[in-house]
């Protein structure tokens, strides 16, 4: 079948294709077309170009309906998709945009209704806003007063966490209170707990300056035990180190018995009290005295933290480290003994002080090596490290820059140095006069009442030991493991002694579980006293 259009289209003509090749009369219909008032042309383009539309207008019509009648269900949608200005639909969706954002700065300046009524919830708020039909304004108050609301039980939430986590950082578990009551007990009924520490032949070494002597000032017997064993396994020449462990009075019995019933061999450990050291009397230590009797400090570590505190002026962080700086250790004699070790060890010439929340991870032996270029404290600095929390600590962070005398003596950009493992040069320091500089900014501080600086053992030995102190490599000793959870592991595999300063302690419930193991596995889990008291459990 054929279609024959005439010249000037004034007729179509239908015949069949076999008609045609024939020569027969095959034409099986033909159809004369009215006379035309307008262009046959024109019609011909016409239905060309909307045969070409139909297609492309029908696949965006199903693509329209299979989307959802809710997004897009009408020509009037398809106008939107093909553009605003060929339907003629135009998008408010701007205009509502900056309409709502005129508003939310009108609301953002002003105060929200004291007697107004919150929703709970979200989806209580959509529920009131469809009954009250609420303005946009009145939404956006009601939508401030619940994100404030929200905000301040947010921060109360997080201040009460950072004070129940203060209280318990300050109490003594139940397992290391049970372990120094029976240690304590053993020391009374026990012979073998009582002997002589160190044996009498081995008394000699105690002021042999050949070998490596360590010291730790500690009441935790469990921490104490950790310090010496790390430190011993992780020795390349153990029979080298000499430990001398000074304690209270109230712990002497249990710390000596632990150490005598569990020998470091070949190590040597001295235990020692405050009260068998003859120099530390009162008239040697008339300040330390005065700061654990001093009732502004006593009220100031014991009493309310959070009375008179201007908490809506203070952020968690800053609550945190005030905190942490309100420690009862703070005003210990234990704690600032290490202040006075040339007089306490007038024999040794070098010694490393370790606190007792520290594990040793690797051979310090090389420390006695370093060359300190006649400063007294080898240290690590914090004011420079890959944590920008731990290692960003300056003087402007622990001192009170408003108080004329630090302003005077003070620098606030002074890089900090840290506590917990550091070498001292005994030799070098009986020639200063660090001890007494110590003594004289502790009576000033507390003449200011506590202005200066709020109390703690850093703050004035970063005084005392200026122009002292020989920085050593970060890697000797790694800290923030007591109060930064995000402490990488693989940086503390690394670092040669790791420190868990801060308020969560290995020992404790609130410790970070992935730092935990680094210290626990020094711990004797075999041990009779141990097991009996559950620690660990």
């Amino acid at each position: 079948m054929q279609l024959h259009f005439s010249p000037g289209m004034r007729s179509i003509t239908i015949s069949s294709r076999s008609s045609s090749n024939g020569g027969g009369n095959g034409d099986l219909m033909k159809i004369k077309v009215a006379a035309r008032h307008f262009s046959y042309r024109t019609l011909f383009h016409t239905i060309l170009i909307l045969a070409f539309l139909l297609p492309f207008v029908f696949i965006l019509t199903a693509i329209v309906t299979l989307e959802g009648v809710n997004k897009c269900s009408s020509f009037d949608c398809l106008g939107r998709r093909l553009g605003p200005k060929l339907l003629g639909r135009t998008d408010d969706t701007g205009k509502l945009v900056k309409d709502f954002v005129k508003i939310l700065n009108q609301v953002n300046s002003e105060e929200v209704p004291a007697g107004l009524k919150l929703p709970e919830s979200f989806s209580q708020l959509v529920a009131e806003t469809k009954n009250n039909k609420y303005s946009a304004k009145e939404f956006s108050l009601v939508l401030k007063g619940m994100m404030e609301k929200s905000e301040r039980e947010i921060r109360e939430s997080k201040f009460a966490e950072l004070m129940n986590k203060h209280f318990a950082a300050s109490a003594i578990p139940k397992g290391i209170h049970c372990l120094s009551l029976r240690l304590t007990d053993e020391y009374s009924s026990n012979a073998h707990a009582r002997r002589q520490l160190p044996s009498p032949e081995l008394l000699p070494l105690l002021s042999d300056n050949s070998l490596n002597h360590f010291v730790v000032s500690t009441d935790n017997i469990l921490a104490a035990s950790v310090v010496v064993n790390s430190a011993v396994q992780s020795s390349l020449k153990p029979e080298k180190i000499v430990f001398h462990v000074i304690t209270d009075k109230k712990t002497y019995a249990g710390m000596h018995s632990w150490f005598a019933l569990n020998p470091v061999t070949p190590a040597v450990v001295e235990v020692k009290s405050v009260h068998q050291f003859d120099w530390l009397t009162r008239e040697n230590v008339p300040v330390l005295e005065a700061v654990e009797s001093h009732n502004l400090i006593r009220k100031y570590y014991h009493g309310n933290h959070v009375s008179g505190a201007n908490l809506s002026d203070t952020t968690p962080r800053s609550f945190a480290s005030k905190l942490q700086a309100r420690s009862p250790k703070y005003i210990s004699l234990l704690n600032h003994l290490r202040i006075y070790l040339p007089e306490l060890f007038p024999n040794l010439d070098k010694v490393v002080f370790l606190d007792d929340d520290v594990v040793i991870q690797r051979d310090l032996s090389p420390l006695w090596d370093i060359d300190l270029s006649g400063k007294v404290n080898g240290a690590v600095e914090t004011c420079k490290g890959e944590d920008e929390w731990v290692m960003s600590k300056r003087f402007r962070n622990y001192f009170n820059f408003s108080h004329p005398l630090i302003a005077k003596n003070l620098n606030p950009e002074n890089c900090a140095w840290a506590y917990g493992m550091n070498i001292f040069d005994l030799h070098a320091w009986r020639k200063t006069n660090i001890t007494n500089t110590y003594h004289a900014w502790l009576k000033e501080n507390l003449k200011s009442n506590l202005t200066m600086w709020k109390l703690g053992t850093l703050p004035p030995a970063l005084i005392a030991f200026k122009g002292h102190v020989h920085p050593i490599d970060a890697s000797w000793h790694m800290l923030g493991l007591g109060y930064q959870n995000k402490t990488k592991v693989e940086n503390v595999k690394k670092a040669a002694v790791i420190h868990y300063n801060g308020q969560s302690k290995p020992w404790l419930e609130i410790g970070f579980e992935h730092l935990r193991p680094f210290w626990t596995k020094f711990v004797n889990s075999s041990n009779d006293f141990i097991r009996n008291c559950h620690i660990l459990e």
